[in-house]
């Protein structure tokens, strides 16, 4: 069966059992005063106006005005687009559009059910803002033929809202963030409404249901407002909303629950007058709550409004089509008349609905809408919806700082966390209103606790943070920190979201749609630059043998290696001043998505401030102090890429100084992991002749590698004499043990190292060839003598971690 089976349109839910007077306790009432004529009238034919640019846009390819009788060529060969959300979302537009007219609000609209293009775009051109961005979309009969038949065909407008979308910030396909995005975008922004329209299909979403906690993190004294409309319409794809079968008891206790004042708004006879008073109702709690805290009294758990918006699906549209409802059922969802182009009656249908809307008094002679429905637009056009700068033109830099002072002595021994901490209070300090933190609950965990010293957390409902600002955001919610990261950047900020390693995989479908917005954003004409999204990755699997199996995870790494190279970033410095210089670097970096994964444990700082510079800079080089002879006429080339992986190619390369003395190797770091592939594939990509010179043309290669094999495979993939090549990474091995042995048990220790250079050296190295199997057997034995020792003593032989016993000779790193 292709959905249930409905006896009535917009069937109403069954009566719950929670008591009758928990509705006239919870649910907000008030008068209902009615508009005025003139008003309403406008309302009226913006909303025909719209509604029948919107079914137009899904259905026609020629004759968009139905100027004559509708004949199969003039439908679209295919027929694409949602129709069921459009007249809702058309609804709130108008009554926003009134709203900002009246009282010169400074509002964005954010749009849940993306795939209401139809409407937003409808919307956008009555008020005049498409032909702003895209002047062939002028206000007439030209303009207005070229969005109807263009519509969701190769060269128009795509069938859900993106980047091309004037007034959008958020990537209309994948269901449940809408929600935390405004609330993103109105933090450290105090005069800006987001209204946020959540689908009650979305609504069934977790990261949606997670979301309604974000008032807890908006200190309204210095922060904007969401005013959440939740679009009760009944139905999803093939069957009823789990909202749309909740009677209005069941919404007055969740949403009260919630810590919102809710006000359902229903009244279809007279939908103008209740939606209208209930928006400025909504608006005089706002700025009633806004007040109390900016005059320094605020009111501890205040009770935002929320609006629930019950309207039928499809509402305008074809009551029956065939004899089943249309209208108020899912068969609005997408296309009530699919077969148009080809069924006479559903053309006959079609040619009707679009009529009942009387275009020719919405439309003039030129094809321009008429005066009067224009009335409810904002006069300037800064405040329309579609126009608003911060959509796309609110990029405030960060003020940079100077690095240097957080870094530390090279041949030191520190967590990179740690001085990311220090410089992260030195960004906060000198960005105290463009710049927050979004972690779940392991700030302090990650070693990042020194930001504490300049700021807070930004958490409401607690009394001992409450009213206190701060520019740290801790939610336990993956989904709800990149929400508000999302939110925040793409209204000109920037932010930083520093996880757990194995748990960034949460939101990897997150990154990925706002990587896809943020692309389109790039091949548009008129969206201006955003901020970097930045991911701190950290409590890496090399480092998480205490918490088992379940936190190792280094997955994500290869989710945004698979985005566009104008936007993948991975970067894995080495050491702690490296790390700094690469923080500063990415705070400052505009339209990528950073990824920087490092441990939070001490380990050794191999280079000098300007070192680690040049090093960042380069995003690898060659290490002579650990390599034979500077590093020159290599035997092997051993590759350390990651803060562990590095250190035990360099245990391994001290190693075979003692056991193999005639063994020339030479040891590099890559930081930046972009400049493996190729520069033809990647901008940070190697050319041949500078890959060469780092990994020489010939000799064996081995990578120890943070991520999984495969990632560095596809990214050497295409680079000549791949066969030279070895590899170890992550491999799925590992529980509760020590960090040592996580080495071990994935074939990246310096034993492991030690042995594959041997095998590849010996290629060449007569030699070694000549001891290749009586080394190969000591140092398989010297991985059995420390894994009995760790069995037997429950840790890691002391000497491992010892930076002392690699000979570092600090006095003459590297500086390329």
């Amino acid at each position: 069966m292709p959905g249930e089976v409905i006896d009535r349109p917009n069937p109403e839910p069954l009566p719950s059992n929670i008591p009758d007077d928990v509705a006239e306790q919870l649910l907000v009432k008030l008068d209902k005063p009615s508009l005025d004529e003139s008003t309403n009238a406008a309302l009226q034919k913006f909303r025909r106006a719209a509604n029948f640019i919107a079914a137009a846009m899904i259905f026609l390819g020629d004759n968009a005005l139905v100027k004559r009788d509708l004949t199969f060529d003039d439908i679209k060969p295919r027929l694409l687009g949602h129709w069921g959300t459009c007249p809702g979302l058309t609804l709130v537009y108008s009554h926003l559009n009134l709203l900002v007219r009246k009282h010169d609000i400074d509002m964005l609209y954010v749009i849940g059910p993306g795939h209401g293009a139809p409407a937003i775009l409808a919307n956008l051109w009555l008020e005049d803002s498409l032909s702003k961005f895209y002047p062939e979309y002028s206000r007439d009969a030209s303009g207005l033929s070229k969005l109807i038949t263009g519509f969701s065909t190769t060269g128009g407008f795509p069938s859900h809202i993106n980047a091309e979308t004037p007034g959008a910030i958020h990537e209309g396909g994948e269901l449940g963030y809408a929600l935390s995005v405004s609330f993103g975008a109105v933090m450290d922004n105090p005069d800006l409404i987001v209204t946020c329209i959540v689908g009650d299909g979305e609504s069934e979403t977790g990261p949606t249901a997670t979301a309604w906690h974000s008032y807890k993190y908006i200190d309204p004294a210095e922060s904007g407002a969401v005013l959440p409309i939740v679009h009760v319409n009944g139905f999803k794809i093939s069957e009823r909303t789990i909202y749309g079968c909740m009677d209005d008891k069941e919404m007055a206790a969740l949403f009260t629950g919630y810590g919102y004042q809710p006000r359902v708004v229903d009244d279809l006879d007279d939908i103008d007058a209740d939606l209208n008073n209930s928006m400025k109702w909504a608006l005089s709690e706002i700025r009633r709550i806004q007040k109390a805290a900016r005059d320094g009294k605020p009111i501890f758990k205040p009770r935002w409004p929320v609006l629930i918006l019950r309207t039928p699906k499809g509402w305008s549209g074809p009551k029956k089509v065939h004899g089943e409802f249309v209208e108020g059922s899912f068969k609005a969802h997408q296309v009530p008349l699919a077969a148009a182009k080809t069924d006479p009656e559903e053309l006959k249908q079609l040619q009707e609905w679009l009529m009942s809307y009387k275009p020719e008094e919405l439309f003039t002679e030129e094809g321009a809408p008429v005066q009067e429905l224009l009335d409810i637009v904002p006069d300037r056009p800064e405040r329309r919806l579609g126009q608003k700068a911060e959509a796309y033109k609110g990029y405030q830099p960060l003020t940079p700082i100077d690095w240097h002072q957080y870094t530390v002595k090279k041949g030191s021994s520190e967590s990179s966390m740690n001085r990311v901490g220090h410089l992260l209070e030195g960004v906060v300090k000198a960005n105290p209103k463009n710049f927050r933190i979004f972690s779940p609950d392991e700030f302090e965990s990650n070693k990042l606790s020194k930001v504490f010293d300049s700021t807070n957390r930004n958490f409401q409902w607690d009394q001992y943070s409450n009213a206190r600002g701060g520019r740290v955001v801790e939610i336990l919610s993956e989904h709800q920190c990149q929400g508000f990261l999302q939110g925040y950047t793409l209204t000109g900020r920037t932010g930083l979201f520093p996880s757990y390693e194995s748990f960034l995989g949460i939101i990897h479908t997150m990154m990925v749609q706002y990587s896809k917005f943020n692309k389109m954003a790039r091949e548009t004409t008129w969206r201006g630059d955003i901020a970097s999204i930045n991911y701190l990755e950290t409590s890496t699997w090399a480092r998480q043998e205490h918490n088992g199996f379940s936190h190792q995870n280094p997955s994500f790494i290869g989710a945004v290696l698979n985005l566009k190279p104008t936007a993948a970033r991975v970067y894995l410095p080495p050491d702690a001043n490296c790390f700094v210089s690469t923080m500063a670097h990415c705070l400052q970096s505009k339209n990528y998505v950073n990824l920087m994964v490092g441990s939070k444990q001490p380990s050794a700082v191999f280079l000098s401030p300007d070192e680690a510079e040049n090093h960042c800079r380069a995003g690898g080089s060659i290490w002579p102090s650990f390599s034979t002879d500077g590093g020159l006429d290599p035997d092997v080339v051993l590759v350390g890429i990651g803060a562990e992986m590095t250190f035990e190619v360099i245990a391994a390369a001290a190693i075979l100084r003692q056991k193999a003395p005639s063994l020339r190797v030479r040891v590099v770091n890559v930081t930046d992991l972009m400049i493996v592939e190729a520069s033809s594939l990647h901008p940070h990509g190697l050319s041949k002749e500078a890959f060469n010179s780092i990994f020489t043309e010939d000799r064996p290669v081995h990578f120890n590698y943070h991520g999984y094999a495969h990632e560095l495979q596809g990214l050497l993939f295409g680079r000549p004499n791949l066969d030279r090549v070895t590899m170890a990474s992550y491999m799925e091995e590992g529980s509760t043990t020590t960090p040592f042995n996580m080495m071990l048990l994935n074939h990246t220790s310096r034993y492991h190292v030690a042995i594959n250079a041997v095998k590849g050296a010996a290629k060449r190295n007569k030699k070694v060839q000549l001891h290749l199997h009586e080394l190969v057997t000591a140092l398989e034995a010297d991985i059995k003598k420390t894994q009995d020792f760790i069995i037997k003593e429950k840790t890691d032989p002391a000497y491992l971690n010892d930076v002392g016993n690699l000979k570092v000779d600090t006095s003459s790193l590297s500086e390329g």
